[in-house]
């Protein structure tokens, strides 16, 4: 007979990033943080702020604290709550499943009350009106009233897939309007490094744009070395 395996597994223990690499990206747009890894980096666009950020800011940094609960289930994300530290993001993988609420308006107040930063998951939420309330930042897929299961199993503090990026504990998250990035730990030094230089040419550019530039295409020297042609 096949022994049935633990309902909770948890990692408490894990790597995380220092206070001063939270620090510095508390103030970049998620754009910036993308176009410093290349032009990637974002979950699923499925992911977004709750109320599309109609009613309130959303707008997180932090390290990931996953939560991976499977289809329906929120056993993991509650066992979250019992290791988190005050700045952490819960990351809640629901495995994409639809139809049921990962979260409500009274799990956000207890993850409020625990100092969490901000909750992610690749599922629905309910208590739109509440958690405004509340005003714990969260992204999530939509909003649906049905309730989820909370027997697991789950396992808090490994990895996940969410959104279409594996998310460990411990990486960056930097979550705002316009969607959920994840900054993988071991290149957190490298991409702060690079959003420095991205947020200037970013201000160049803008700047070229106020005074006139309207172009990024050369088509007169592309049709001359053959990289175009005009066919009409």
């Amino acid at each position: 007979m096949i022994e049935s395996p633990p309902i909770l597994t948890i990692r408490r223990n894990f790597p995380r990033p220092t206070a001063a690499q939270v620090d510095a990206f508390r103030d970049v747009p998620t754009a910036f943080v993308c176009d410093a890894m290349g032009g990637q980096g974002a979950m699923a666009s499925s992911i977004r702020a709750i109320g599309d950020g109609r009613d309130m800011t959303c707008r997180a940094v932090g390290p990931a604290l996953v939560a991976d609960n499977g289809p329906g289930e929120i056993l993991a994300s509650l066992a979250a709550l019992e290791i988190c530290q005050p700045g952490d993001i819960v990351i809640a993988a629901m495995h994409g499943h639809r139809n049921v609420a990962s979260a409500g308006d009274l799990f956000c107040g207890m993850m409020k009350n625990k100092g969490i930063a901000g909750f992610v998951t690749d599922s629905e939420m309910r208590d739109y009106k509440a958690i405004v309330e509340v005003g714990l930042p969260a992204w999530c897929t939509g909003l649906n009233p049905n309730s989820p299961n909370g027997t697991g199993p789950g396992r808090v503090g490994f990895e996940a897939s969410v959104g279409g990026r594996c998310v460990a504990s411990g990486d960056m998250i930097i979550a705002d309007e316009n969607g959920v990035v994840v900054v993988p730990l071991a290149q957190i030094d490298t991409v702060i490094e690079a959003v420095a230089k991205v947020v200037e040419l970013e201000a160049e550019l803008e700047q070229k744009v106020k005074d006139g530039f309207d172009s990024f295409l050369d088509l007169e020297e592309m049709i001359a070395d053959g990289r175009a042609v005009m066919v009409d």
